[in-house]
Formats: C-alpha cells, structure tokens, sequence
C-alpha cells in the first residue's frame, strides 16, 4: 500500500499567497475528495502537488511513501506515482495520444488496444484517439481522453481536477466508474476535486475535506457532501 502525504502546505501563484498550511494523507484505494468555494485554492493545491510552473511552494511537504517531492519537476513526481487530470485539457499538436503515453512509461506493446479498451470502457469514439493529443476534442472529449491516459498509465494516485466540469450525465457516470474500478483494480488512490455532489453518485467517496481560503477546514464522511449541497458553504467562511 502507498500513501501520499501533504503536510503543511503552503503555496504562492503570481506573487499571491492562496494555500496556508493544507495537510491531507490519501492512501490506496481511498477517494478523498476536496470541495469548497470558488477561489478558495481548490485547484493551486492541484497544482501545487503536481509541481506545475508557476505555483511555488513556500513551505510544507509532499510525499510519496517517504519520498520528498516537493522541488522535484513533474516529469519526475509521474514517474513517482501521480497523474493530474486538468480541469482544462490542453492541446499537443503533432504528438499522438500513444506517442505520449509511452513516453510518460506506458509499454508500447499492446498500447493501441489498451487504448480502444479504456476508450470504450469511458465512451471515447475510437477514431479520436488518432488525433494529435486533445486536438480538437470537445471540453467533454477531452476530459474522457484524460481518464483513458490515467487507465493506461495505471498511477498509484489520480488528482482529478473538477474532471466533471464539461461532462454530459451519461459521461459523468462512465467517467466516475471508470476511476472507481481503478481503486480496486490497481488500488488507485483518488483526490478529486469538484463542486458537484452529482460526481459522488458514482465515484464513491471515503473522505470529503472543505478547502475554504487556503485551509482545510472541515473533514467528514459522504454525508458532508449533502450538507454542503443543501446548506452552501456560508458556514465554513466565518
């Protein structure tokens, strides 16, 4: 079993202070899922455990079973173990869905019909995997495209950053099966991020976390969920 810990986190994105001191442990198998206002720092923390440009970490550690990644370039935290879902996909002309894949590790035996496997198995029409990476896809496309490279790629943890934003409900649901099957098929450990209870009907959640300015404020079970869908989040921005 893996575990990827967060331990007082704090992140800085364009000269502007957004997470103060975030702590999270997500282990296989387990789906943790962040929810909170806008603005609150949702995906910076996303972003932040990524390593992406531009987000600067300014205190605080990000581990995978003991091994430091904070200071490490991305290139480096994927071969560790994490793969991020991007709340808006962007486009690599003239590199393939499959070119890509094997150099982030995957094996290019058998890549094609693990491909059309995982493409089905979300919904993707087989013949957009041919196209140069997220090429013109809809937001919809695009975001199943992601789950089918996490799929391929088998990571030990998944950060989905609001990967129901653009997705139709008969998406949603192939999309939030999909990565459920992955935390019992190869024990995927899942951070979600969303504002949508409708994600949760069918990516079962173990942990909900509150991110309100920066911090965890609250952490409950699937309940929490309905609390907020019903309530809002006046009571955590006191």
């Amino acid at each position: 079993m893996s575990v990827l810990k967060i331990v007082g986190l704090t992140a800085d994105v364009a000269g502007r202070h957004v997470l103060d001191g975030v702590d999270l442990e997500v282990s296989s198998g387990e789906v943790h899922v962040i929810m909170g206002p806008n603005g609150s720092g949702k995906s910076t923390l996303s972003h932040a455990i990524m390593g992406r440009p531009g987000t600067i970490v300014t205190r605080g550690s990000i581990t995978i079973d003991g091994v430091e990644l904070v200071g490490e370039p991305p290139s480096t935290r994927a071969k560790a173990g994490l793969f991020l879902a991007l709340q808006q996909p962007i486009e690599v002309p003239g590199v393939s869905l499959a070119d890509a894949l094997v150099a982030a590790g995957a094996s290019f035996d058998g890549i094609e019909e693990a491909l059309a496997s995982e493409a089905a198995a979300v919904g993707l029409r087989p013949d957009l995997l041919n196209r140069p990476l997220n090429v013109d896809l809809s937001g919809g496309e695009a975001k199943r495209n992601e789950i089918v490279q996490m799929a391929v790629l088998k990571p030990a943890f998944a950060i989905l950053d609001e990967i129901d934003s653009g997705l139709d409900v008969d998406a949603l649901g192939a999309v939030a099966r999909r990565v459920e099957a992955a935390t019992e098929e190869w024990g995927l450990g899942v951070l979600a991020v969303t504002h949508f209870h409708r994600l949760l009907e069918e990516l079962r959640p173990d942990v909900i976390h509150v991110l309100a300015q920066g911090r965890i404020v609250e952490t409950g079970g699937p309940e929490l969920a309905h609390e907020i869908e019903a309530e809002g989040y006046a009571r955590f921005l006191g």
